[in-house]
């Protein structure tokens, strides 16, 4: 009788939500500029939504789908293609597909991709809080984020709610500069070095 020996090979994927994070504060910080007044134009955020905004977060979200992290790869992979929807957009307004393009838009459109984005990041705000507290509160500002711009696009108290959504990626960008920090630091030095909060506890025991 014959014998085969057989081996298992154990590929190990490293957590991706430092890369994904950075990608999101980097982004943010960017685009938060041109929001609160500080910067003025598009062309020059186009780069950072399109490699850190869309690209970087559709591959946390892809390798975290090979951890089987299905909250991880939702929130990555819809929020790198959010940016990569927003950077097309902009190259539309900005003439790259020509001027029928450019001059047929409505903002009105955007305004109801906003409100669907904040509907998802309402739902995905529940579930952060059995992940940590850091992300349950880079969520909370994502849905404050989306309602200003709702609101914003709709033209709705336009000065208030155009400042509450740069004020509130300002913050999205900041924090998650925290949580990529913490999550490359706490894992490399096998220990607490930025805390991120405990679960609530709230759904998962």
């Amino acid at each position: 009788m014959d014998t085969q020996n057989h081996t298992q090979v154990k590929i190990t994927t490293a957590d991706p939500s430092a890369i994904g994070l950075f990608g999101l504060a980097m982004v943010t910080l960017v685009a938060s500029s041109q929001k609160l007044g500080i910067t003025e134009g598009f062309s020059y955020l186009l780069p950072w939504v399109f490699f850190l905004g869309g690209l970087a977060q559709v591959y946390a979200s892809v390798l975290d789908a090979k951890l089987n992290n299905i909250f991880g790869t939702t929130a990555f992979g819809a929020y790198g293609l959010f940016w990569l929807g927003i950077g097309t957009t902009w190259l539309i307004q900005l003439g790259f597909f020509g001027e029928k393009l450019a001059t047929d838009g409505d903002i009105r459109q955007l305004g109801f991709a906003f409100i669907g984005y904040l509907i998802f990041s309402i739902f995905m705000t529940i579930g952060a809080m059995e992940t940590n507290k850091l992300l349950f509160i880079i969520f909370v500002f994502i849905d404050f984020l989306f309602i200003g711009l709702s609101l914003s696009s709709f033209n709705i108290l336009y000065n208030i709610t155009s400042m509450l959504a740069a004020i509130a990626e300002l913050c999205i960008a900041l924090l998650s500069f925290y949580g990529s920090a913490a999550n490359v630091l706490n894992t490399h030095f096998g220990r607490i070095v930025l805390p991120i909060g405990k679960p609530f506890g709230i759904f998962k025991k």
